[in-house]
């Protein structure tokens, strides 16, 4: 019974469209199309100059690291060896994303030895490379790679033809969001540069799903609806990378869009910068890690780059984001982030953490609370673990969490969060939201939190809603840079990198534990945590400059 309560509340919330789609493409799998090499093809040529980010990922002698971890090419198997290598990591690696890293163009040769042997050994329809999403960001990485090289070999582009073919016969309806969005990008830049019989097609298949799309998938207050920000960052780059493309090809049809994205744009950089942490780069909500989307620094100069100038890369303000549920409060040397946010969106909760009314929190540039981050991917106990409400800072019921997460990227039940309460005067912010997410398993059993920052201290205090025999418990996980020291049962020391001190103190007694921290994937750090146990229905933690 439980696991048809659990099927149900996680295919409730779809789209037709993507139960549609996934029986359509399971019953008639894509069949490739068979190629005259007696077919007119060329390309239109335009300077097209993107910001080289990332890593090296492609070396000599057959190497190549993806995700922290190397391995060698050599033979066809090796491209979907998934004996050896996870799913994501082979995702990786017919990605091509070394072909825009930096240095890239001391590397032309290799790269185009890599791409050659690329079609050589993988012959459609079969591996991870012809699946939709490797083929969308493929395509859009081999385009600037030939333009910026001035390279257009015709093996090339009948490979860049053919797998625009197999991209427009398996467009990812049954997925949805930025996946979508990754297809949709790479039909308008394969349209606008290949001349072929096809390019028309692309194009307009393109530009008709980003017209739905945009204005889907991003919000009023310019977050992402995946409510991630890394993939934000993913999908603003997309964005930033696409009216570009408007501009250096001018081609008419993009044109029409350049308005439209550029203001899009715009709500999404004042998002981002406000989703930052004073160090500059990311907070962890939901599926987020570094070093996997261009950083935010990046994003805001190659926005400069295509003419939008008027966003700061950094603000000291507080705000609330009503549509993505998210808060920043900030006071003196504090900076709080609170996630009052649904799962979000209902019928796309893939990258969605069981991470209801969590916080992190920086002092100055330091990073004080953090979330556990993201190492992995599949469905494995380590991914569960990092979906989980206990990785997080936030109440939980022992051994449960606020929304069921589950396998790689299912969520059945969810919690849901009351309208959230925002206050602030000269000396002090304070925000206060409810969610629900343990009533079934507890009748009445709400979670309310408010937290409160001022320039010299931060208040955090919950309420639960409901008695419960279960251990109710909080975490608050240590950046690994804070080390801590126990003053009294009821209170700990955390020192700085800086040798500076913050006091944290509570209510109920304090317990030190060792855990893990994530920030990119394949990584893993060894962190403390503090561990609150809740025999009532309070608790109250307190945080103020220390000595």
């Amino acid at each position: 019974m439980k696991k048809i309560v659990r099927f149900y509340h996680t295919v409730r919330p779809l789209k037709f469209e993507q139960v549609f789609y996934r029986l359509i493409y399971r019953l008639f799998p894509f069949k490739p199309k068979s190629y005259s090499s007696t077919q007119e093809i060329s390309a239109n040529s335009w300077p097209l100059y993107t910001p080289k980010v990332g890593e090296q990922s492609l070396f000599e002698n057959h190497e190549v690291r993806f995700l922290n971890k190397f391995a060698v090419i050599k033979t066809p198997p090796d491209w979907n060896d998934e004996t050896t290598h996870s799913k994501l990591w082979l995702y990786n690696l017919h990605y091509f994303d070394d072909l825009n890293s930096p240095d890239s163009e001391n590397r032309s040769l290799l790269q185009k030895h890599f791409i050659l042997k690329w079609i050589d050994e993988n012959p459609a329809p079969h591996g991870n490379g012809w699946e939709p999403y490797p083929i969308s960001l493929r395509l859009v990485n081999w385009i600037k790679w030939c333009q910026f090289n001035q390279e257009y070999d015709v093996e090339i582009l009948r490979s860049m033809e053919q797998q625009a073919d197999a991209l427009m016969a398996q467009l990812e309806f049954h997925i949805l969001g930025n996946h979508l969005f990754a297809n949709a990008k790479a039909l308008v830049f394969v349209g606008c540069f290949l001349n072929s019989s096809r390019s028309a097609d692309y194009l307009t298949k393109g530009l008709a799903l980003l017209e739905r799309e945009v204005s889907e998938q991003f919000l009023e207050d310019g977050g992402h609806f995946e409510l991630s920000p890394m993939y934000h960052c993913i999908l603003l780059w997309d964005l930033i990378d696409l009216l570009n493309l408007a501009v250096a090809s001018n081609n008419i049809q993009i044109n029409r869009y350049r308005d439209e994205w550029a203001d899009v744009i715009e709500r999404g950089l004042s998002w981002l910068s406000k989703m930052c942490h004073p160090d500059g780069d990311i907070s962890f909500f939901n599926d987020a890690a570094f070093g996997i989307a261009p950083a935010p620094h990046e994003i805001f100069r190659f926005a400069r780059s295509v003419g939008i100038t008027n966003q700061s890369d950094s603000v000291s303000s507080s705000v609330m984001l009503p549509e993505s549920g998210y808060s920043r409060l900030v006071r003196g040397p504090f900076t709080l982030f609170f996630d009052h946010a649904e799962v979000g969106p209902s019928y796309l909760p893939g990258h969605a953490h069981a991470d209801t009314l969590s916080v992190e929190l920086s002092y100055g540039r330091h990073r004080v609370f953090v979330n556990s981050g993201t190492s992995e991917y599949g469905t494995g106990a380590e991914r569960q673990r990092q979906r989980s409400t206990a990785a997080h800072n936030t109440v939980f019921i022992n051994g449960e969490n606020s929304s069921d997460v589950w396998a790689g990227f299912r969520v059945g039940q969810r919690a849901h969060v009351s309208e959230p309460q925002y206050c602030e005067n000269e000396d002090t912010v304070v925000v206060r939201a409810e969610h629900d997410g343990f009533t079934h398993l507890v009748k009445g059993f709400t979670h309310s939190r408010t937290c409160s920052v001022s320039a010299d201290r931060v208040l955090i205090e919950d309420e639960i809603g409901a008695r419960c025999s279960k251990t109710v418990m909080a975490h608050f996980h240590l950046h690994p840079d804070i080390h801590t020291e126990i003053v009294d049962d009821n209170s700990v020391r955390l020192k700085l990198s800086s040798d500076e001190f913050l006091l944290f103190h509570a209510d109920v007694p304090i317990k030190i534990e060792n855990t893990t921290w994530h920030p990119e994937f394949g990584k893993s750090i060894p962190s403390t945590r503090l561990v609150l146990v809740i025999p009532g229905s309070y608790l109250t933690c307190e945080l103020t400059l220390g000595s």
